[in-house]
């Protein structure tokens, strides 16, 4: 799979805080059982690397990422636990150097044109704009899209319900970054019935 078409495959993105290792695959099916199967698991828990684990090794219809990684290590780390894909909300030049000698999709995160160029120089048109709404959000994307017409975003942060149809009308938008799909009292309730739902709406938008 290209960067291209995995932000191609659902219109919205969940990123996802997993705290419980044990909860991920009861998760996993709840949101794909909505109709999105592509799942970032952001770095930011010491149960990250076990979710991602436990999902490929008992969900193959699931496409499931590492988000937050920061430096090479994360993103070692991330594949050694079976991500498919990773996600960084920034750029490094170290960072960009291990992306590149991976064969796996890696969306690099930027939030001015000149971070998006440096992407694009290193060899990657897809990317994620971080934090969306804090740095421009549509505005930013539609007066990217004139000089840089051949990237594609994943705008991240500040993206809700209200404002995710705006974001994917947008010409450069593949898909936004929801992390409103799993919300913490759903997840401690294992309300999976309440998460396929909200799933299934985000899945129902349109780009």
């Amino acid at each position: 799979m290209t960067p291209h078409e995995l932000l191609r495959a659902a219109p919205v993105m969940p990123v996802l805080v997993v705290r419980d290792a044990a909860l991920a695959v009861d998760l996993a099916h709840a949101l794909i059982a909505g109709g999105l199967r592509t799942l970032e698991i952001t770095l930011r828990t010491p149960a990250a690397l076990e979710a991602i684990s436990s999902i490929r090794q008992q969900i193959p219809g699931a496409l499931v990422g590492a988000g937050t990684v920061l430096n090479p290590a994360d993103w070692l780390r991330a594949q050694e636990a079976g991500a498919q894909f990773g996600i960084s909300p920034g750029l490094t030049p170290a960072l960009l150097e291990a992306a590149r000698r991976s064969e796996r999709p890696f969306l690099p995160g930027v939030s001015t044109a000149s971070e998006a160029m440096t992407a694009m120089d290193a060899g990657f048109t897809a990317l994620k704009l971080f934090p969306a709404e804090a740095v421009g959000g549509q505005a930013l994307l539609k007066s990217l899209h004139g000089p840089l017409p051949q990237l594609l975003f994943c705008p991240t942060g500040g993206i809700h319900p209200g404002n995710a149809g705006a974001y994917l009308a947008l010409p450069n938008v593949g898909c936004v970054g929801g992390s409103w799909l799993a919300p913490e009292a759903a997840m401690e309730a294992r309300n999976w019935q309440a998460i396929t739902e909200l799933a299934r709406q985000a899945a129902s938008l349109r780009r």
